[in-house]
C-alpha cells in the first residue's frame, strides 16, 4: 500500500515521498482497520515535516493529524463501528492508504456526510468549540475577540459563537477579508494594527471582553491581550509567526489578564470516549446540515504529495488542500 514518509526534516515537499509499504494486516480483537479516503494538510503537519512540531518520532515517519476513512474490518470486541462505516481517527500517521487503530480511536460519522468536510472534522471544529466553552463561562451578548479570523478555526469560531448568542471581534491582516467575514456572521471585523485596542474599544462601546483567542504569537499576542478586560483570559493555540507570545507585563501585574494555551489532545483527554463521540456526533450533525463547513481549494492524489505540500504552503489559497489516497472521492 502507499504511504507518505519523511526520512529527514526539512522543506516539506522536499523531504516527503510517497512510498510502498506493507499492508497493516487484520485487526486484533480491540482494533479497527479502515481505508483512508481523504486527509487535509494542516499547518501542524507542515511543522512536523520541518521538524518544528512537538512530536519527533524516529525516522522514517508518517505525518498526518487527521483523516476520514471507511471501515473494512473490526475486531471481535469492537461494537460501536462496523465494516462500511465512515470514521475519523484520533491518532496520527494518517497520510496513508490504510490504517489500523484501537477501537476507541475510531469515531463514527453518519453515512452521507460530505467526505471533504469529514476529512477536516477531527481538529478544527472541536478546537473552536472547546476554546469557546472550556475557559470562560460566557453569557449571551458577550464579546469574544480573535485573530487569524479567516482561518478554518477562526471561521468556525464565528459560527459557533453566533449559535451561542456571543458576539465576535475578528482581527485579520488583509482588508479584502472584511466583507467576507461579515457575511459569515462576524459582528466586527478589523484589520490588525498598533492601535487595535483603541479601535476595538470604540467599536464595541468599551465592552468588557473576557475571552481572547490567538494563533500568531509575537507582538500580535500582545495586541489581543491589550483588548481584553481586567481579569480576562487569552488563549494561545497556535504560532503562525514562530515567535513566542509577547505580552506587556502590565497586562499581568496591573490588570490580571491570564495567558494560557490550548492543545486539543490535552482537553479531549479530560473526557470519556462516550463524551468524545458525543462531541463529534454534534459536529457531524451540523456538517450534514451545512451549518459548519470549511472551504477546500484543491484535492490531490497521494502520488502527488510533493505538489500538494508545495501548494499548501502558498498564500492566497481559497481553502484547505486535501489528499485522496484511494481514488476519487464519492
Amino acid at each position: 500500500m502507499k504511504q507518505v514518509l519523511i526520512d529527514r526534516y526539512g522543506t516539506p515537499w522536499e523531504v516527503a515521498r510517497c512510498a510502498e509499504v506493507p499492508d497493516v494486516g487484520p485487526p486484533a480483537a480491540d482494533e479497527v482497520v479502515f481505508d483512508v479516503l481523504a486527509f487535509p494538510i494542516n499547518p501542524a503537519d507542515m511543522s512536523f515535516c520541518r521538524g518544528g512540531y512537538r512530536l519527533k518520532p524516529p525516522l522514517p515517519a508518517t505525518p498526518g493529524a487527521e483523516c476520514v476513512g471507511r471501515v473494512t474490518a473490526v475486531g471481535a470486541d469492537v461494537r460501536h463501528v462496523g465494516p462500511g462505516d465512515l470514521v475519523i481517527n484520533l491518532q496520527r500517521e494518517n497520510w496513508t492508504q490504510r490504517r489500523k487503530v484501537k477501537g476507541d480511536d475510531a469515531i463514527p460519522l453518519p453515512a452521507g456526510i460530505d467526505l471533504r468536510q469529514a476529512a477536516m472534522v477531527r481538529i478544527n471544529p472541536p478546537t473552536a468549540l472547546l476554546m469557546l466553552t472550556d475557559f470562560v463561562d460566557l453569557a449571551a451578548g458577550e464579546w469574544v475577540i480573535q485573530n487569524v479570523a479567516n482561518s478554518a478555526v477562526g471561521r468556525l469560531v464565528v459560527v459557533l459563537a453566533r449559535q451561542r448568542g456571543l458576539r465576535t471581534v475578528n482581527v485579520v491582516r488583509r482588508p479584502q477579508l472584511v466583507e467576507e467575514l461579515e457575511a459569515l456572521g462576524g459582528d466586527l471585523v478589523l484589520v490588525d494594527g498598533e492601535d487595535l485596542a483603541q479601535r476595538v474599544a470604540k467599536a464595541t462601546g468599551e465592552a468588557r471582553i473576557r475571552l481572547g483567542l490567538e494563533a500568531i504569537g509575537g507582538a500580535e499576542t500582545g495586541r489581543i491581550a491589550d483588548c481584553l478586560a481586567t481579569d480576562g483570559t487569552l488563549v494561545h493555540y497556535g504560532s503562525m509567526s514562530g515567535i513566542d507570545p509577547q505580552v506587556g507585563r502590565s497586562n499581568f501585574v496591573y490588570r490580571g489578564v491570564k495567558l494560557t494555551g490550548f492543545m486539543l489532545g490535552r482537553f479531549m483527554a479530560r473526557r470519556t470516549p462516550q463524551e468524545i463521540r458525543a462531541i463529534y456526533a454534534d459536529i457531524a450533525k451540523q456538517v450534514m446540515a451545512g451549518t459548519l463547513s470549511a472551504p477546500v481549494d484543491t484535492v490531490y492524489p497521494i502520488e502527488r504529495i510533493k505538489e500538494a505540500l508545495a501548494h499548501a504552503d502558498k498564500g492566497g489559497r481559497n481553502g484547505k488542500i486535501l489528499v485522496r489516497p484511494n481514488g476519487a472521492l464519492q
